[in-house]
């Protein structure tokens, strides 16, 4: 074994800290007043470095806003042509409309490139992780209650193997593990039984979206082959994302609305 790797190898034993989200978090949102202490302490070379740095980081920003922003352009407003002479004064008037200047596809496209979607739940309430996961205590060793078992509806892939119990932090049971999610189509105004492909995004945390929890809001990559849906270039849509609706862990079923 590489001598660098003892950090992951230590990391699959034993997990992360139980505080390891919420110090992160901290971590975080103290950067800004670190960065503002930077900008004002730093001389020649490194402050060039800094500042060139800092502003390439705001340069993308405004561009991500940008592409969320409705465009729109002007453009002359064609209309007939008047019989006989126009005033000087009224010649250098002429009406304007708006049009769109990107199509729904391709502002979609966008959007899902930086993360952003029109969901039909915009805010959903935070769970802890008290919430989440349940303490699992076994062995003579009380201190070291490092295991957790967890307590809502999970999705694992199809070649997921479980770690040996020994080096397992997270126990998803498989009573609670769905592989398939009831998906309304607003506009067909019609439900299917479609197979889930991935969990895109969980809003209560990163940790939730990388174990798989699936909780009210939570946006899932479902698979809508079945359905028979085309692009406008003709191409079969394989992949599309739905977000949940109810509490999966007391309805005993995932149900979702498409994102169209």
């Amino acid at each position: 074994m590489p001598q660098n790797e003892h950090i992951e190898l230590h990391r699959k034993r034993y997990g992360r800290q139980l505080d390891y989200e919420e110090r992160t978090r901290k971590k975080e949102s103290r950067q800004v007043r670190v960065l503002a202490k930077k900008s004002q302490t730093l001389r020649k070379n490194k402050a060039k470095i800094f500042h060139k740095q800092r502003f390439n980081e705001k340069v993308q920003m405004k561009k991500t806003i940008r592409q969320h922003e409705e465009k729109l352009s002007k453009k002359k407003a064609e209309k007939p042509a008047k019989e006989g002479a126009v005033p000087g004064y009224l010649m250098d008037r002429e009406n304007t409309n708006t049009a769109k200047v990107l199509s729904n596809t391709l502002k979609q496209k966008r959007k899902e490139k930086a993360g952003k979607w029109d969901v039909p739940i915009p805010k959903v309430r935070a769970q802890g992780e008290d919430e989440v996961f349940r303490v699992l205590k076994s062995g003579k060793r009380r201190k070291k209650e490092w295991k957790r078992m967890v307590t809502k509806v999970t999705f694992v892939g199809e070649n997921f193997t479980r770690k040996p119990p020994k080096f397992e932090r997270f126990v998803r049971p498989m009573g609670l593990r769905f592989k398939k999610a009831h998906v309304t189509h607003p506009e067909l105004k019609a439900t299917f039984c479609l197979p889930i492909i991935g969990v895109k995004k969980n809003p209560g945390s990163k940790m939730y979206t990388t174990l798989g929890v699936v909780t009210k809001g939570t946006v899932l990559e479902v698979n809508v082959s079945e359905l028979g849906l085309v692009t406008q270039g003709g191409k079969v849509v394989w992949g599309k994302y739905a977000q949940v609706t109810n509490n999966p862990e007391n309805d005993g079923c995932i149900n979702a609305v498409l994102l169209v």
